[in-house]
């Protein structure tokens, strides 16, 4: 498996048919998907066929005001690569992203079946469950990521 960055175009299918199978594939395009700044991570078979993605773009979250804000978003994984590391890469490749740029708070609204998952990555929760309609119920997460070199 290897971790690259991509574009904006490359993570859509896999959000869609993971994350929001309710919607058709150009309506899962978020607002800061082109804006500059945001990246994407593409995770790809041996035939390289995207098995896994996730996007990362600049936004303070709304629980407090942070100039160094990274928010993660559309995190997926094709159901026959999970448990596998694609999360766990995506993740790996986010925080490397983000240490390299000097280091930052990571955030997302994460789903409560894959809290587990973020706890594993470092991530704590925040604040209270919320449904998020058609989606199901969500809770913010975060944690902080400190630049390279001596701790």
């Amino acid at each position: 498996m290897l971790v690259t960055s991509c574009g904006a175009d490359e993570v859509l299918g896999l959000r869609q048919a993971v994350l929001r199978p309710h919607q058709r594939p150009d309506e899962v395009r978020f607002p800061d998907d082109d804006r500059p700044g945001t990246v994407h991570f593409c995770a790809q078979d041996d035939d390289g066929q995207v098995v896994g993605v996730v996007s990362l773009m600049r936004q303070s979250p709304p629980w407090r005001a942070e100039l160094d804000a990274w928010r993660l978003r559309g995190m997926a994984t094709a159901p026959e690569w999970r448990g596998l590391g694609v999360g766990r890469a995506l993740v790996g490749a986010v925080s490397d992203h983000i240490a390299a740029g000097g280091g930052g708070l990571l955030w997302c609204n994460a789903r409560l079946a894959a809290v587990g998952f973020y706890e594993r990555a470092g991530m704590v929760t925040t604040g209270e469950v919320w449904q998020e309609p058609l989606i199901g119920p969500h809770i913010a997460m975060f944690v902080q990521i400190l630049p390279p070199g001596p701790r």
